[in-house]
């Protein structure tokens, strides 16, 4: 009877534990899951929030028009230019084949400058939607917000692009800025090539870089050879209002770029109306130097990015070149600044 009544005291428990083992065993399964990924169960360590943000970024690059196609490895430009010292203040209005565009530089005797301030800005004169009054208003407005920076009337000047000069409608620009008393200075695109080379080729990179111009109405490639700047000139990335092909373009400007001689291809200094949109996407903040991605790695359904990254990836496979800088500050009517004495 003892032994009986010992079993009696005993079976209970046991059938209780049995029973439970198996939700013992859930709730250990569910911990460690938890541990592994639950949402608060833990901090967010460095590699997690990495991945989030990564993730945060494909999907928001994924919803944009122009987008990245493939991840990489983020690579940067850590130059940092000289500053100008006992500058003065110098403005330029670009007259191009868009529209206007204004910048204002801090600049020394040594040519060293600083951005101070940039307008890209809108002309109704190409949409025929202007009378020649709007247009001096519109320029008025340019002059004002440049003289408001503390740049001297004797220092505004105005550059009218050599796409813009195909534009019949600027010569209504130049005959209205030279009744207000200004010079209109017409550059042709060797000169852009060589004015876009003096703003964004640093001096130490000269015997290794070359520098790249894609603008709507044309492209300029331009390096240093001899103490001398060389500059060439294919299609734009507007090609296709001119009803040129993907592949003639893509022959043209593969054809121009062999040019650059080996020695000048390790690092391309790149800026234009196209890499401006393809630099946005990955730009980091406000630096002042963004690495384009390679062309493969973006898509777009608007037809100037296509067209610009046709240009871009001739371009690279002409040179192999693997590092192409955008730079947020330079442009061509910069360059025609610091030419200035």
């Amino acid at each position: 009877m003892e032994e009986k009544s010992t079993w009696a005291r005993l079976r209970w428990p046991i059938k209780v534990f049995i029973i439970a083992l198996p939700i013992i065993g859930i709730g250990y399964w569910a911990s460690e899951s938890g541990k592994l990924g639950a949402v608060g169960s833990k901090p967010a360590t460095e590699t997690d929030t990495a991945a989030a943000k990564s993730w945060g970024d494909t999907e928001k690059s994924a919803s944009s028009k122009s987008k990245t196609t493939a991840t990489a490895e983020r690579r940067t430009f850590n130059y940092v230019p000289e500053k100008p010292v006992d500058g003065e203040m110098k403005g330029v209005v670009e007259v191009g084949a868009s529209g206007f565009n204004s910048f204002v530089i801090n600049v020394d005797k040594q040519k060293h400058w600083e951005i101070v301030s940039k307008d890209f800005g809108k002309s109704f004169v190409y949409e025929g939607m202007a009378t020649t009054a709007d247009i001096r208003q519109g320029l008025k407005d340019y002059i004002g917000a440049m003289f408001d920076k503390g740049v001297k009337s004797k220092n505004v000047h105005f550059v009218i692009s050599s796409g813009a000069q195909k534009e019949p409608k600027t010569a209504v620009i130049a005959s209205e800025l030279k009744k207000m008393g200004y010079i209109v200075n017409l550059v042709t695109a060797e000169q852009e090539g060589k004015l876009a080379l003096k703003s964004v080729l640093p001096p130490t990179y000269e015997e290794n870089s070359y520098v790249v111009d894609i603008g709507s109405g044309n492209t300029k490639i331009s390096w240093m050879e001899g103490g001398a700047i060389k500059s060439v000139e294919g299609p734009g990335a507007k090609y296709y209002e001119k009803e040129l092909k993907d592949d003639a373009v893509y022959a043209s400007i593969k054809a121009l770029a062999e040019k650059v001689p080996a020695a000048k291809r390790e690092i391309c200094f790149i800026i234009g109306g196209v890499p401006f949109e393809l630099a946005k996407e990955i730009r980091d903040g406000e630096e002042r130097f963004t690495v384009l991605n390679e062309p493969g790695q973006y898509s777009s359904d608007k037809i100037k990015i296509k067209s610009g990254l046709n240009i871009y990836k001739a371009i690279k496979d002409a040179t192999s070149c693997d590092t192409f800088v955008f730079d947020w500050d330079a442009n061509f009517t910069i360059g025609f600044l610091l030419s200035l004495k």
